[in-house]
């Protein structure tokens, strides 16, 4: 391979931009033609990502069978017109769904973590491939690892949670769910771990600021999911923008050759972030100018740059003036090209369009998509059993910003949708009560941001009306796709050449506080002067914060961004056909002056304010069902263990409520005294568990070196002997426990 082959082997234009397509014809660039004679291109981009940046819209953008059309004839460019005729590895992003025209759009992973149904999400992931490489697609920029610190940051709503070992688990089935048994096979991708490392630690919240992390608390929670993950075969990672320490993480050798090469043995690709090249020379400022950007990115073990101009701009002419080693090239493009082998790129480098279409949306992954949502909302507050509703309890007003606009439950990273595919919450509530439509009211009352209470009037009659009354409320991560806004009077659609923008959540939108934006609380506190029972539905992509709320409404679910079918999955948990089975994976505070408030912080952190103390209103792991699970004879087999030994612990759970129901058994583990401290609890293994009226199961766990070790004083994992407390129960405030003595072994 020539020096320009090697070096368009790590090269990553934005794939949307290099093809025209006009009357359901693809025409391929000039400039893409000539960078593929002249060198190549290692991958693209986006090719068939759809959304307001990409400028990519439903009435231009590409069809299941356009997509792996179009992809097929990129790739039949690529191979017969380059000297070489290797094919180019396609990216996509697929944080909970494939960013695509038609693909099915799954809940964030906000409400995908709180199912903790691992087995579950794995089954997603397998859908999520299988939509995406029938259209040539190899390789997708998730799962996102990052440990949530600050919920102010926007992009809160793209994680698991804020317990390092849940992300892990996650993580494990993202990896084995994308990838399948084997990368070449016609259902399986590339997954990318991001951000590596910290990215959820940043400074105030804000995103891609700087990370203040001690070397143990970073080996020990934030590296343990990508950790996992790459044990499990991960094929590519992703380095996050932030410094830790004062070093970019893009260029920090020590974690992507140390640790991540040298400890883990990864022997995958790594790629950068978009434009993550370009912010070491402005923005961290420690290149002097984009040359030497690139040169420290490559030696620091970068493979690839994500969409960036300064791989292809200046390595080649490092090399020859000698300021780059050809073997530093030689190994990046080594890694790229045996990616591509792995995932048989080079055996079949083209999709089926016919089973595009057939597979991209498909009955059964709706229905999925309908499960995961429900699984994953949490049920805060049911004062005097106001849920589920009945039927025939009279008429339901539907009231709220949410309730009727599609975009505003998907979440960011998603693609536009027709009308007729999303759910929204009065969407969900009309279907139930489709053979009483006049059961059922609605008014918008108000926008997510801004101070315009003209609907206010409407949403109060409406109300009046109504002898239940639902509010959905919450905030917005949707990006302009030129649908305009709402008439706050009517709800019906307004399209102007002002349309106000909703969207308060979503990457590069971070808060000050965590309270509803715009005049939402207001709106509520008019509505419940009424003294209508009064349910609240949350959808948003952070937790909330009003405690006026939390106090005067009867019920409250947290939705989080449901996705295409959270419509129906918020009907089904209303009306009690699906009994509520989410938990909190994130701490919900009382006020954000309480922030850090995630609950495995250091005994020391200290117990209150001058104001109040410093727990959260709802904390990790809570959830209420329309059942009651009773917890019983905790035991522990071995109650003295060797410090390399291993004790099974039980416990009985009991539906002691009238309806069926699934319960999710949360264990922790606490070290009593420690050479290091350490935090009062952490989760240490889960089991979600359904269970009938009246059913007792019996839910085992093993307690080894894996949930008693931590990262000692010489930064090595260790089991110290000494006193701990194992807590199984419903959430990390309500446990039983028992000790377990580990000696030295």
């Amino acid at each position: 391979m020539t020096l320009e082959e090697k070096a368009g082997q790590l090269v990553q234009p934005f794939g949307w931009q290099i093809y025209e397509h006009k009357d359901g014809e693809i025409k391929l660039t000039d400039l893409f033609k000539e960078q593929v004679q002249s060198g190549g291109i290692g991958s693209l981009y986006g090719v068939l990502r759809a959304d307001p940046w990409t400028g990519v819209t439903l009435e231009t953008g590409l069809s299941p069978r356009e997509g792996a059309e179009a992809v097929n004839e990129i790739q039949r460019y690529a191979i017969e017109n380059s000297r070489l005729g290797i094919p180019i590895l396609i990216g996509e992003e697929c944080s909970h769904g494939h960013m695509a025209i038609g693909a099915t759009v799954f809940p964030v992973p906000l409400s995908l973590g709180s199912t903790w149904n691992v087995e579950l999400y794995r089954e997603m992931c397998r859908a999520v491939a299988r939509e995406t490489r029938s259209q040539g697609g190899a390789v997708t920029y998730s799962p996102v690892l990052d440990v949530v610190r600050d919920p102010r940051w926007g992009r809160t709503e793209e994680c698991f949670g804020e317990d390092a070992y849940l992300i892990g688990e996650m993580a494990v089935a993202s990896v084995e769910g994308l990838q399948g048994e084997r990368l070449d096979g016609e259902d399986s991708v590339a997954a990318t771990l991001k951000h590596f490392v910290g990215y959820g630690s940043s400074e105030g919240g804000r995103n891609a600021g700087p990370v203040h992390m001690g070397r143990r608390e970073l080996l020990e929670v934030d590296l343990l999911p990508f950790r996992k993950a790459v044990a499990a075969g991960a094929a590519s990672i992703m380095p996050a923008y932030n410094e830790i320490d004062g070093v970019p993480c893009t260029t920090n050798e020590e974690l992507l050759d140390g640790i991540l090469r040298g400890v883990w043995g990864f022997d995958g690709m790594v790629i950068t972030d978009c434009g993550a090249i370009d912010m070491l020379a402005s923005g961290h400022d420690v290149a002097e100018d984009g040359r030497d950007a690139a040169i420290q990115a490559i030696r620091a073990g970068i493979d690839m740059e994500m969409s960036g101009v300064m791989f292809g701009k200046h390595l080649v002419e490092a090399v020859r003036s000698g300021q780059l080693e050809e073997e530093v090239l030689n190994q990046a493009a080594r890694r790229v090209l045996t990616l591509k082998f792995r995932l048989g790129l080079f055996e079949q480098p083209y999709a089926d369009p016919a089973r595009a279409e057939r597979v991209i949306g498909s009955t059964e992954h709706v229905e999925l998509a309908r499960q995961l949502a429900s699984e994953g909302i949490v049920l805060l507050k049911n004062e005097g059993g106001v849920l589920p509703l009945s039927a025939g309890a009279g008429k339901i007003a539907v009231i709220g910003p949410n309730a009727d606009v599609g975009y505003n439950q998907l979440g960011d990273y998603t693609s536009p949708q027709p009308r007729s595919t999303v759910t929204t919450v009065l969407g969900g509530i009309r279907s139930k009560l489709a053979g009483t439509p006049e059961q059922v009211l609605y008014a918008p009352g108000c926008r997510i941001n801004g101070d315009s209470r003209e609907g206010f009037d409407v949403a109060l009659s409406c109300a009046e009306q109504a002898d239940t009354v639902v509010m959905v409320v919450g905030g917005s991560s949707a990006r302009d796709f030129g649908e305009g806004t709402i008439d706050l009077r009517t709800g019906a659609s307004k399209v102007t050449g002002n349309a106000e923008s909703d969207m308060d959540c979503g990457e590069g939108i971070d808060r000050m506080n965590l309270s509803l934006s715009g005049v939402q609380l207001e709106l509520i506190q008019e509505i419940h002067k009424l003294g209508k029972p009064l349910v609240v539905v949350y959808i948003n992509g952070r937790p909330i914060a009003e405690p006026w709320i939390d106090e005067h409404a009867d019920a409250i679910l947290e939705a989080w961004y449901p996705g295409q079918e959270g419509g129906h999955a918020v009907a089904d948990i209303l009306f009690g056909d699906v009994n509520p089975s989410g938990r909190l994976t994130i701490s919900v505070p009382k006020h954000v002056g309480q922030l850090p408030v995630y609950y495995n912080g250091k005994r020391s952190r200290g117990k209150r304010y001058l104001e109040n103390d410093s727990q959260p209103r709802y904390s990790f792991g809570y959830g209420l069902s329309y059942t009651e699970f009773n917890y019983s004879n905790l035991k522990v087999e071995s109650e003295t263990i060797d410090t390399d030994g291993t004790t099974k612990v039980t416990v009985e759970v009991t539906n002691v409520g009238d309806r069926a129901g699934a319960e999710v058994v949360q264990l922790y583990i606490s070290d009593v005294a420690s050479t290091v401290t350490r935090p009062a609890k952490e989760l240490k293994g889960f089991r979600k568990v359904f269970l009938q009226p009246g059913e007792t199961q019996t839910v085992e766990f093993q307690v080894g070196s894996e949930q008693l070790q931590y990262i000692g004083r010489d930064y090595k994992p260790v089991v110290e002997p000494g006193e701990f407390r194992v807590h199984v129960g419903k959430n990390v405030n309500d446990t039983l426990s028992a000790n377990l003595f580990v000696r030295e072994g």
